[in-house]
């Protein structure tokens, strides 16, 4: 069937999902596993099923649609063997993240029956199948699963996760590659901590991340970080509003972010969704039907360039059953028109400065004196036209933007005025506490005097009761002479 296959994807419609023929022996159905394409080759790490941990490294040749499993080496042979017993190179993981670096495989995180506090640095080397840990130094960060990791140059983004007792993460940590160290970013304005969301970075500059979930709710916000900053924000999505979803896929084909699958435990995503990252537009490309493979949780999406033709591929998943099917999808061509304007006030500032720049250096280039040329005079008329439509999205973005600084000032307002009142009314009850407190403390002193002159009144009331007892106990001893005396008397009368 490899030549059947051969030329497969030549004719494809755009924007839908289609399921390879892929003929032979498939790898056993997972989910939460690791993905990337590398030289038009598919492959797969790891990932968890009924669950238990894998360790496999499966490759698939977009090609001519045939699997084959990678056989590892360790970094020295005699680390591949203990006792006479075969041992792992790769170590069975789940909820790892993969990144390509240069001819290697990177693997990050993920949980296993390693008992390691720390994040382990995995590698595969593609041209000798070479497999090892790499060693790191510097601020190392809890081990965990779940996470996002992006690469930006040579350094790697890692934000989020679970750690193997079940704490929710929102630190970001920053691995650079070069020189294998690890550091804290310190951020403002952190998400929520989550766990198996998806992140992409727009201009090597603005970290974003969608969806994920705690231990009892689902998301579906978009948060920003501003890694020259380390500022995060929270700006408004445009266009569709879509169901919460954690476990979903994601991956970046220029400025378009392409999310698939996830689901909330319940049921999966059924939108394939794009975020133009430009302008933070949010659209359904299309839709599956419920039970679908794609609607899965813990499927991976990635980007192949197969015979010059941009493609979306997605492998595993689960959603009641585990999937080992191969999905691919052909994106339209990137728009090439002038951008719409955009809607959203941070988008709106950001679409200011890139059009005021753009702008500024075609005025730059068109400032310069005349030089006299025997060559053609060029025909400038598309260019300024061009220009002038630049300029225009330039106006309308800034007066976009001061509306909504006149908006935000009118807030900053009535909020100064509610806190002066409130400030008011604070120093009135304070002024009452304190008299308050003063009236307390006369009748403490009140209390006290009426129970020193309580004691006195004891005192006086026992002295009275001992002058009583003193004076009944003589007018007693009179009386029993005189009966004593009378009686003498008696007897001695005649």
């Amino acid at each position: 069937m490899g030549s059947d296959n051969w030329n497969w994807h030549s004719d494809f419609d755009y924007d839908r999902w289609v399921k390879l023929p892929v003929p032979g022996p498939h790898p056993l159905a997972r989910y939460k596993h690791g993905a990337v394409v590398v030289d038009e080759k598919l492959y797969i790490v790891g990932g968890s099923r009924n669950g238990r941990y894998l360790s496999d490294v499966q490759a698939l040749d977009l090609r001519n649609l045939s699997w084959s499993t990678v056989k590892l080496k360790s970094q020295s042979e005699s680390d591949n063997v203990k006792d006479g017993r075969s041992l792992e190179v790769f170590p069975a993981t789940s909820g790892h993240s993969m990144v390509k670096w240069g001819n290697k495989l990177l693997l990050l995180g993920g949980h296993s029956k390693d008992t390691r506090e720390t994040v382990t640095v995995h590698f595969i080397d593609l041209e000798s199948l070479v497999s090892g840990v790499m060693d790191a130094t510097g601020k190392i960060p809890v081990a965990r699963g779940g996470q996002s990791v992006t690469l930006v140059g040579s350094k790697i983004i890692m934000f989020g996760g679970e750690d193997k007792h079940r704490r929710l993460l929102n630190d970001v940590n920053v691995l650079d590659l070069e020189t294998m160290t690890w550091n804290v970013a310190e951020t403002k304005q952190t998400p929520a901590p989550r766990f198996d969301h998806t992140a992409a970075v727009h201009v090597d500059r603005y970290l974003q991340i969608y969806g994920g979930c705690s231990h009892s709710t689902f998301f579906n916000d978009l948060h920003v970080l501003d890694l020259e900053m380390l500022e995060w924000s929270q700006p408004q999505i445009q266009g569709n509003l879509v169901p919460p979803r954690a476990g979903h896929g994601g991956v970046c084909i220029d400025d378009k972010w392409f999310i698939v699958g996830g689901g909330d435990n319940k049921s999966g995503a059924l939108e394939t969704l794009v975020l133009d990252m430009s302008t933070l537009v949010l659209s359904v490309l299309t839709n599956v039907e419920r039970k679908d493979p794609l609607a899965s949780e813990g499927l991976t999406i990635s980007s192949a360039l197969v015979d010059g033709e941009q493609f979306l591929v997605a492998f595993g998943g689960y959603n009641g059953n585990y999937n080992n099917e191969v999905y691919v999808m052909k994106p339209k061509p990137k728009d090439l028109k002038h951008p719409k304007i955009f809607k959203s006030s941070a988008a709106a500032a950001a679409a200011a400065s890139v059009t005021a720049a753009y702008a500024l250096a075609k005025s730059e280039s068109l400032d310069f004196p005349a030089i006299e040329s025997s060559k053609p005079k060029v025909d400038l008329s598309v260019e300024v036209s061009a220009l002038k439509e630049e300029k225009k999205a330039l106006e309308s973005s800034i007066a976009w933007v001061k509306a909504e600084k006149s908006t935000v000032k009118t807030k900053l307002d009535e909020y100064h005025e509610t806190h002066a009142d409130l400030l008011k009314e604070l120093h009135s009850v304070q002024g009452q506490l304190a008299a308050e407190k003063s009236r307390c403390s006369s009748l403490e002193a009140q209390i006290s005097d009426l129970q020193t002159r309580l004691s006195s009144m004891e005192s006086l009331e026992q002295k009275v009761q001992a002058l009583r007892s003193q004076k009944s106990a003589p007018e007693h001893d009179t009386s029993a002479k005189r009966q004593s005396s009378g009686g003498a008397w008696r007897w001695m009368a005649p």
